[in-house]
């Protein structure tokens, strides 16, 4: 996941600076993240990313991010206010960020946005992904062939497209090994919430 995120990362920095590469100004480019850069998950994939953008390019772009920001109101208040700070490109990294963004991309013709794991895109709006549901699979596998009781218990964050996909793929990777296996799942509306997703193991044990 995180090879794919920055080589994404650093190909859409890469076009967006070289049609502004005459310009002598640093290109401004924004990141919101949804979590903490020290997650070591999403957040912190896609911080490293950010990280090597700078490395590659060196004086000519300045990164920015936010962290922590809530998918809402508050989203697209912050998404507007790097589209303010003179940001030509904003990289908006959570699935629940796609309507803010599209709402401030309207206002923002000239600045470029990059959204994740989306499926709306406009001119001035793009949308990256990778294919998650392969390593769900494999899990799903993994997780058949270990099971004992024929039950295996799922914790899961949003019934979104891309989640529900990799649900999907692990029930198909779990019934390859046992067609009767049977899947629980727990959802716990978060991306990262440690103590609720600690609550959500003890109920799928204590089943």
């Amino acid at each position: 996941m995180k090879i794919i995120l920055k080589q994404a990362l650093i190909l859409a920095v890469m076009l967006i600076f070289a049609g502004s590469f005459a310009s002598a100004a640093k290109m401004k480019v924004g990141f919101i993240y949804i979590g903490p850069p020290g997650d070591h998950g999403w957040t912190y994939a896609h911080d490293q990313s950010r990280l090597e953008v700078e490395n590659m390019l060196g004086n000519h772009v300045e990164t920015t991010f936010i962290e922590g920001v809530p998918e809402g109101p508050d989203a697209e208040r912050t998404i507007a206010k790097l589209a303010e700070t003179g940001h030509k490109l904003i990289f908006t990294t959570s699935f629940g960020y796609m309507e803010p963004t599209i709402k401030v991309a309207k206002r923002f013709p000239d600045v470029y946005f990059e959204h994740a794991t989306g499926y709306k895109q406009t001119q001035n709006v793009a949308t990256y992904s990778a294919r998650f549901y392969e390593g769900r699979y494999v899990q799903g596998v993994i997780a058949g062939k270990m099971s004992k009781s024929g039950v295996i218990g799922y914790i899961a964050s949003f019934p979104i497209p891309e989640v529900v996909r990799g649900i999907n793929s692990f029930m198909l990777g779990a019934q390859s090994q046992n067609p009767n296996i049977k899947v629980k799942i727990v959802w716990v509306y978060s991306w990262f919430d440690p103590p609720k997703e600690a609550d959500a193991a003890k109920v799928l044990m204590d089943q």
